[in-house]
């Protein structure tokens, strides 16, 4: 629904001209701002401040996409004829803007700043559009690109390449924010951070970063948080020789490899990324960003007691994850496995059994146990904590999909974005779910507590484990996964002590 001419801001840097957006059922005009530059990637490095510009900067095409496999991409995306994937490109540390106040109106509006999934390695800002939410909510809606793969991620454990990058970008895009979102009607002082998957990681380290003080005000992470072992590194340096490993270097040294890195063609970094795994990098204790290993910043409680909202799907390890993760490790030690899988699959030959606990373990182990894990450490802090879990798959999807798939991972998104009210028809039910979900969230960005009127209650989460079940009804319930949760955080461990004095 672009007009012709669009709507020209004024910011810091120099003036953009957008587009202007409408919504199915809301009469609100968005303007929408795409490609603003926010920093500049310098290789391996914390990223730099942009640059001004003169003139009138064009800002209605997504910016290109961080290096990554875009042929992936293209792969998971097949389904979604509306989605154009952009080029890649190492220049590409751009966000996008959503906003219903008018150029130069200081309407002082909540802000929302999403932080896209993609296991640090996949995804970009065409992934979502912030324009549905903003007309339905009222808010601004700043969706961020950061640096991914070996660029944003490449950790020689030292001096010569600490790594991190990328959740340095996430940093930057957040200063950026602070000083510019005044002129598109934004409220400095009251951004939520919000992401899904490695987005909801993201949004959880940033929780946890010195760096990220005074930068937002409340947090939502949906499908992953900071206890995601898999995405952690003791040791970053294994990490680091494999990657350089797939690009030939000489992985004698970190300097050798970060020289190797450092002299790298943009060709040389797209093939890189095309032979790596989904899963192929990890966070690391840099000393700057993460000062200490994650658990020990959660257990001193020395991270920012923010309202916090967090949450799964019912079926994590549904379906869509499963065909891309030939290789994810998330436990330590063989005898770990044995525990979990008699506890999961037991002794059965059924089949389907074995594939359903399968599910279940992947579902619990890569996201079910660390955002319980992750609630209570923010509880226990004072900080008000909100505990979901999503259960409605979309009608669309349920047609693309083996029957037993419950709501699989990333379901939500099609909710919170309100990608009900695009160019596609759903049934009323679903509609419905569309405008609660985005109501709990934008209520969230306003005032901190997901409640409102004409909304299910939301309990907070407290000594019951309290948390809300969201399907086509809302249902406020106890103790999440709890059977699960209480054998890998508690019976676990005593069953390895044991063994071990056996």
């Amino acid at each position: 629904h672009a007009c012709l001419t669009g709507p020209v801001v004024q910011t810091k840097l120099g003036a953009l001209k957008g587009e202007y957006l409408t919504a199915k059922g809301k009469d609100t005009v968005v303007h929408s701002y795409m490609g603003v530059p926010f920093a500049k990637p310098l290789r391996l490095a914390p990223p730099q401040p942009a640059e001004a510009w003169a003139g009138v900067r064009e800002a209605t095409q997504h910016p290109n996409i961080c290096i990554q496999n875009r042929p992936l991409l293209i792969n998971l995306f097949q389904g979604f004829s509306n989605i154009k994937i952009p080029e890649a490109s190492e220049d590409c540390l751009y966000l996008n803007v959503y906003t219903p106040a008018k150029p130069g109106e200081d309407a002082k509006l909540p802000v929302m700043v999403w932080i896209h999934g993609g296991a640090l390695t996949i995804g970009g800002t065409f992934m979502q559009d912030g324009g549905v939410l903003s007309a339905y909510q009222n808010v601004v809606v700043v969706v961020i690109q950061y640096r991914l793969g070996i660029l944003g991620f490449f950790s020689t454990g030292d001096e010569h390449s600490p790594g991190n990058y990328g959740l340095l970008d996430q940093v930057a895009a957040l200063q950026w924010v602070q000083e510019n979102i005044h002129s598109f009607g934004g409220d400095p002082g009251s951004v939520t951070i919000l992401g899904e998957s490695a987005g909801g990681f993201s949004v959880s380290l940033q929780i946890l970063s010195p760096l990220s003080a005074g930068l937002f005000r409340y947090a939502i992470a949906e499908s992953g948080t900071a206890t995601m072992d898999s995405l952690l590194a003791d040791d970053p340096l294994p990490t680091a020789q494999h990657l350089a490993n797939l690009s030939s270097c000489d992985i004698s040294s970190s300097k050798t490899m970060v020289d190797c890195v450092m002299n790298m063609s943009e060709e040389e970094l797209l093939r890189n990324a095309e032979k790596a795994e989904l899963i192929s990098v990890k966070v690391a204790v840099d000393g700057q960003f993460l000062p200490k290993p994650v658990y020990e910043i959660l257990q001193n409680q020395q991270f920012h007691k923010v309202p916090f909202i967090t949450g799964i799907n019912d079926d994590e390890g549904g379906f869509s994850l499963l065909h891309v993760s030939e290789r994810i490790n998330t436990w330590d030690t063989a005898e770990k496995y044995i525990f979990i899988e008699e506890k999961y699959v037991g002794s059965t030959d059924d089949p389907i059994k074995i594939r359903d606990g399968v599910r279940e373990m992947y579902g619990d182990l890569m996201f079910n146990i660390p955002a319980r894990k992750t609630a209570k450490y923010h509880k226990d802090s004072g900080a008000p904590v909100y505990l979901y879990e999503f259960q409605h798959t979309l009608s669309l999807f349920k047609k693309m999909r083996p029957s037993f798939v419950g709501c699989d991972h990333g379901d939500e998104l099609t909710f919170v974005f309100g990608t009900c009210f695009t160019n596609i028809d759903l049934p009323e039910g679903e509609n419905e779910l569309c405008r609660t979900l985005m109501s709990y969230w934008g209520n969230f960005a306003r005032t901190g507590s997901p409640n409102g009127p004409g909304l299910t209650p939301w309990p907070e989460h407290g000594a019951d484990a309290e948390y809300l079940a969201i399907g086509l009804e809302q249902k406020p319930a106890k103790n999440l996964k709890g059977k699960h949760y209480t054998f890998i955080t508690e019976t676990l461990p005593r069953l390895i002590i044991e063994k071990k004095d056996g």
